[in-house]
């Protein structure tokens, strides 16, 4: 059963929409305005805002991603990033879509992460489609909806939904939610 279900969901991302995919595709669509309500709600905003006061410098970010791949432990630093901020806004959304929410993280201008609602396997997100289309430049791009796959940091097979995060009419940084498919 499980072959079918991800042999349907990879023919729904190819096109060909088979029941169970095309079912698990409209599961999807029916946490977006939760996804939206998310990316705009002002504690995101404000921290990804004075995240990218600081001004990082992005050598000085790419270090941290070093640091944080290299170091399987729960640093002081990577707790930081879960007690960010804007990590009450992440738990609440957490508690509104339950299981099927299996991660939630969000990323400044540089793509590095704010907060996050786990360890994410890497610190810089800079250098992935879930920032780059999604953040473009600072013109924010389309939502982002990424073919399904097994995610080792949240250890659910998830599809990966990106939006950018705006202030005002201002893209300033995305936002990217893991929905497990077996919860949804």
């Amino acid at each position: 059963m499980s072959s079918m279900f991800w042999m349907g969901l990879a023919m729904a991302a190819w096109g060909r929409l088979p029941p169970d995919g095309a079912a698990q595709l409209q599961k999807v669509d029916a946490v977006m305005p939760e996804l939206r309500r998310l990316a705009g709600d002002p504690e995101v905003v404000r921290a990804i805002r004075a995240q990218n006061a600081r001004r990082v410098p992005l050598a000085t970010v790419q270090r941290h991603d070093a640091e944080w791949m290299a170091t399987p432990a729960l640093t002081p630093f990577k707790q930081a990033v879960l007690d960010a901020p804007c990590a009450g806004a992440l738990q609440r959304a957490q508690k509104r879509l339950g299981l099927a929410m299996a991660e939630a993280f969000t990323m400044d201008g540089q793509g590095a992460l704010v907060c996050a609602s786990r360890r994410t396997s890497d610190y810089w997100q800079g250098d992935e489609d879930k920032w780059r289309l999604t953040y473009a430049g600072g013109r924010g791009g389309p939502e982002l909806r990424e073919s399904p796959f097994f995610d080792e940091s949240s250890q659910a097979y998830v599809i990966q939904v990106s939006l950018p995060v705006r202030d005002g009419a201002r893209v300033i940084g995305a936002l990217t939610v893991g929905l497990s498919l077996l919860d949804l």
